[in-house]
């Protein structure tokens, strides 16, 4: 009996129909008719509660985009194939009915259902982990789920369902979206990779979110190697973009890996080092094979080794498993040299060093650290994997100068592929060999930095106007040439020749005017100095640790400073002493008995209440005015219309940034001190604040580590480290970049 199912006239049926299907799938596919053709061969007829081809065969086929039709017709002859076997069984069972001689072992056989391929030098390869690195399976994992529980209920009963193994598709942890992003692909062998083509090319696809329409019919390619800046407005979809990338819901090869970072890692027990050593899972699964091959050699030395069914082995299989041990701890071995495992923590300390932790903190556990650091933690876990496509979404609102300055030199080095979303302009001129502008639901992509992307982005603009306004003219040329004739008898036949050039001239759209946005605060009235000054300030949270000490500075209505320094230096505890936020533990703080002074956190976005409406948490926040001059504020930082009265969680994190400076202009404020302002806003809300800031009359205090902002705003430059504050004595931001990382560009 054909309890064994043709595998070339399988191999044969899907090449014919789906050409261009995962051969994972294949191989899946082909074990799955398998296992189901042996149970129908064993029980005589096939579970009247299930249907292998509907249920689990036809989703998993249709989930890959594959040709519908094709589809069909292949899951048309399976179902013929296993209803051959089962006629094959019953007629045998009709004349065959002597008592078996041993039961029929479902559970080795149902076993194997789920699995894509047989065990490997490392282990067992199931679909969710074969090809490379790590592949997103198109299998709906729900209607798996549903057929799996309706084969461990069918084994319960014939009492065996404890060793049934069910597929690894459905037999991990589930994960929330959040974790499901920041979890580091599955790794089975990144070797095998490595001569394939990485490009990513996808064509004529549509985005939505929340039934807003993203992009539609756009393209993109990434060529594997180039480093691309995404870049774009507010709100307009880039992280939605990265997020459909990683998720794999746009078409991009299997065997490519992904890696996107935008949450800070959550925090346990494992220390700083270990975590970003674990983050390559090919490298630590060769480390627990290494040891279990080992452990297994070490056995065979003892005096009565046994083997599997607790027998004494005899000299001829311990020399045989001795044999079989050595070569697989030899390949394994060899994969160890080939990745250069034995420089991983050096190479771990060094990105973690570079991205700003102490030697200290490397043993640390990962909970003790807050959540900008533990995004920096996530950042490491990716630069260590080096996955073939490295997402980032802005990676540099967490760092500090010298975190930036390494990061940008770190990049340059990078030889995957990078999609990073940034808004900051010297971060892409030294990062980005490519820019992809996101705007009207479209990509464009330009070769070059973002200073060439500027130059050719407005030449482009200007040529795309010219060709529209040609084409105007001529239609309008057209189109009068038609009215004037087309009843004309001499004339009628040029006219309708006329009326067929006009329906085939393809229609061009007008090139989109750039939106100018302006911020604007309220002019502050004068006040007499003096305003705002420390004298002698001391500050620690403990006696043995002070962070701050003897610091002495005078700050007047004119005053525009920036304030830089390592992370961790007391920059944040230096604004909140200044606000009165903080008390020092010796020395004073003097601020004007009238003096207004309008705070922005870098941690505003935690600090909004995101079920309310924007207009709503102004007058919570803020109360005393009317509703119109809540929405006037607003207007003024670009939140108007209906986006003041929507809930803030819909908002943009520009936009809830937007949110968080008009609270500023309701307080009508003498001085503005701004903790990392531009984290959030887009290229043209920066250059709004930017320019509100010029025009604001009162006093300016900001951290930030964007150079071009700094350079813009300010006119001298305060350096907090090592438990000082003293004024720079350099031209500016480039001069302290230099003085801090001289090799530096």
């Amino acid at each position: 009996m054909a309890e064994q199912l043709d595998q070339q006239r399988i191999e044969k049926l899907f090449s014919t129909h789906v050409p261009d299907i995962d051969s994972v799938v294949v191989e899946y596919v082909q074990g799955y008719l398998n296992d189901a053709a042996k149970t129908i061969a064993a029980t005589g007829e096939r579970d009247a509660t299930e249907d292998p081809i509907e249920d689990i065969i036809r989703p998993m086929l249709e989930d890959t985009g594959t040709d519908e039709n094709g589809v069909s017709k292949l899951c048309a002859v399976f179902s013929q194939m296993l209803l051959d076997v089962e006629q094959q069984a019953g007629a045998q069972k009709k004349t065959t009915l002597s008592k078996l001689a041993a039961p029929v072992n479902m559970a080795a056989q149902l076993a194997q259902i789920n699995k894509a391929t047989k065990a490997s030098q490392i282990g067992t390869t199931d679909l969710a982990h074969a090809k490379g690195r790590s592949v997103a399976s198109q299998v709906d994992v729900k209607k798996l789920r549903k057929a799996e529980a309706r084969i461990a209920a069918k084994l319960e009963k014939r009492g065996i369902r404890s060793r049934y193994e069910a597929s690894k598709l459905i037999n991990e942890n589930p994960l929330d979206d959040d974790d499901l992003l920041m979890r580091v692909n599955p790794v089975l062998d990144y070797t095998s990779t490595r001569d394939k083509i990485k490009d990513v090319k996808v064509e004529g696809f549509d985005i939505s979110f929340s039934g807003k329409r993203i992009l539609t019919n756009a393209n993109v390619h990434l060529i594997y190697g180039r480093r691309y800046g995404l870049i774009g407005k507010n709100g307009i979809g880039k992280s939605t973009l990265l997020r459909n990338i990683a998720y794999r819901e746009l078409a991009v090869p299997t065997y490519i890996s992904i890696l996107f970072v935008e949450q800070e890692m959550a925090g346990d027990d494992t220390p700083a080092i270990r975590s970003v050593l674990k983050a390559d899972i090919f490298r630590e699964q060769l480390l627990r094979d290494e040891a279990a091959i080992n452990e297994e050699i070490k056995k065979l030395e003892s005096p009565e080794p046994l083997d599997d069914r607790g027998e004494i082995m005899s000299k001829h299989e311990i020399d045989a498993k001795k044999n079989e041990m050595g070569d697989r701890l030899n390949s394994v071995m060899t994969k160890l040299q080939d990745i250069e495992s034995d420089k991983a923590v050096s190479k771990a300390g060094e990105i973690l060093n570079g991205l700003g932790f102490n030697s200290s903190d490397f043993e640390r556990p990962t909970k003790s650290f807050s959540g900008g650091w533990r995004m920096r933690l996530s950042l490491a876990r990716a630069l260590f994997c080096r996955p073939d496509l490295l997402l980032l979404d802005e990676p540099t609102n967490m760092l500090d100068i010298p975190a930036v300055v390494w990061l940008e030199k770190y990049l340059r080095t990078w030889n995957s592929t990078l999609l990073v979303v940034s808004h900051d302009r010297e971060f892409l001129d030294e990062v980005a060999t490519d820019i992809i502008h996101q705007h009207s639901e479209q990509l464009d992509q330009y070769r070059g930095n973002f200073q060439t992307f500027w130059s050719t982005r407005e030449e482009r603009r200007k040529n795309q106007m010219r060709e529209y306004e040609a084409q105007m003219q001529q239609r309008a040329h057209l189109q009068d040439f038609i009215d004037r004739w087309r009843y004309n008898s001499k004339r009628a036949p040029q006219a309708q020749m006329k009326i067929k050039i006009l329906e085939k001239m393809p229609e061009l759209e007008k090139p989109e005017d750039d939106k100018v946005v302006t911020f604007s605060f309220p002019d502050a009235e004068k006040i007499s100095p003096p305003v705002l000054y420390m004298s002698e300030v001391t500050f620690g949270y403990s006696p043995e640790k002070k962070i701050l000490q003897h610091v002495n500075i005078d700050m007047q209505m004119d005053t525009r400073v920036a304030i830089v320094g390592p992370n961790g230096a007391g920059k944040t505890t230096l604004l909140k002493l200044l606000i009165g936020k903080l008390d020092p533990t010796a020395g004073m703080v003097h601020r004007h008995g009238r003096l207004r002074i309008a705070y922005f956190s870098q941690h505003h976005v935690d600090q909004l209440d995101v079920t309310q409406t924007a207009v709503g948490h102004l007058k919570n926040m803020y109360p005393g005015n009317t509703d119109e001059e809540y929405r006037r504020h607003l207007g003024a930082f670009g939140i108007s219309g209906m986006t003041g009265l929507q809930e803030i969680r819909t908002l943009s994190g520009g936009q809830k940034s937007r949110v968080t400076f008009a609270g500023l202009a309701v307080q009508q404020p003498h001085f503005l001190i701004l903790d990392e302002p531009t984290n959030h806003l887009d290229m043209e809300s920066i250059d709004a604040l930017t320019n509100a800031l010029k025009l604001f009359n009162g006093g300016v205090v900001v951290v930030s580590h964007d150079e071009r902002f700094i350079d813009s705003v300010c006119t001298e430059m305060w350096v907090c480290a090592d438990g000082k504050v003293s004024k720079f004595a350099g031209e500016g931001i480039k001069d302290y970049k230099k003085m801090i990382c001289p090799d530096a560009p």
